[in-house]
């Protein structure tokens, strides 16, 4: 009978650390935006989910932040989570 708290005890931890390390829905929004000739659009703003961890989710959606030039055309894609 004394194992029955203990027990409880025990799973009402395991039930904590559960809840506490939830993998949730987060929003990653990148800007992307065109210069360098006339004609480009203008800012576009893209979204897209990403099922995980707080801190994975960030990291990953700040990854897709990214640079670059094609035949004179220079594109800044500035992402974050939302």
């Amino acid at each position: 009978m004394k194992l029955r708290p203990a027990l409880w005890l025990i799973v009402m931890f395991i039930c904590m650390i559960g809840i506490s390390s939830c993998v949730r829905n987060y929003t990653c929004q990148c800007y992307i935006s065109y210069t360098g000739q006339p004609g480009l659009p203008d800012t576009v703003i893209k979204t897209y989910d990403i099922k995980d961890t707080k801190s994975s989710a960030k990291s990953s959606c700040q990854s897709n932040s990214k640079t670059f030039d094609n035949n004179g055309i220079h594109t800044v894609e500035n992402c974050d989570l939302y």
